[in-house]
């Protein structure tokens, strides 16, 4: 299932920077929320994925910076002493604070949207992202779909207002409890699919693909979110 990087960067007005990739015709598209990390080549090989392996459904995939080239170090998690515990904190309640970047989707997507030719949209959200893709998922939202893997932040709660279609990929470390509340509580069509083997961050950031479980694990999942998007979009 890999594929060659095929990527540009560009500047939409809206927002200093964003990853793209796929065909530039192509007239659905995908918004990447990545995870707190920020432009790791597993997140972006991943958005290459997305955009490419089946050439009937070909997408433009952006990956807007929302922190700013600021993301966190990846070296802080998992949080297992109290410094790192802090630090993760403090850019929690900063750089990755959710109003922050919720105001800021609508933007980047109407600018692409004029720009790019992209006419249907669907979001896709690792850990903090996930918890952004919820949030974007209420009415009045631009996207048709919605996708999370290994989310953070799940709250039972979020899922009453969301009026799309909605994927889950929870990791071994979510809350089994919650997620559980959360899918009794939607009232779209949606999945939940667990990857009890597979640490948070798995399809993004902290995927080792030199081990042959997690690379499987990785590719499976980014073929579930591409056939959800399918139907859906």
């Amino acid at each position: 299932m890999y594929v060659p990087p095929r990527r540009h960067i560009l500047t939409p007005r809206s927002h200093p920077t964003s990853d793209a990739t796929g065909p530039k015709d192509a007239k659905r598209g995908i918004l990447i929320i990545y995870d707190i990390f920020g432009f790791f080549p597993q997140t972006l090989q991943g958005a290459d994925i997305l955009a490419y392996t089946d050439s009937s459904h070909p997408y433009q995939v952006f990956m807007p910076d929302f922190f700013d080239g600021k993301p966190a170090d990846i070296s802080w998690y998992p949080p297992d002493n109290e410094e790192k515990g802090k630090k993760l904190g403090d850019f929690f309640k900063t750089a990755a604070a959710p109003p922050k970047t919720l105001e800021r989707i609508p933007k980047v997507v109407e600018e692409l949207k004029k720009s790019k030719g992209v006419e249907d949209w669907a979001i896709l959200g690792f850990c903090w992202g996930g918890k952004i893709v919820n949030l974007s998922s209420f009415e009045g939202t631009p996207f048709k779909a919605a996708a999370a893997a290994h989310p953070a932040m799940v709250a039972a709660d979020d899922a009453k207002s969301v009026v799309i279609p909605y994927a889950m990929l929870p990791s071994k470390d979510e809350d089994k409890d919650e997620v559980e509340k959360w899918q009794k509580n939607i009232k779209t069509p949606n999945m939940v699919e667990w990857f009890p083997d597979q640490v948070h961050g798995w399809m993004a950031a902290r995927s080792d693909l030199e081990q042959d479980k997690v690379r499987k694990e990785y590719e499976r999942g980014y073929k579930l979110v591409l056939d959800f998007f399918h139907k859906h979009t």
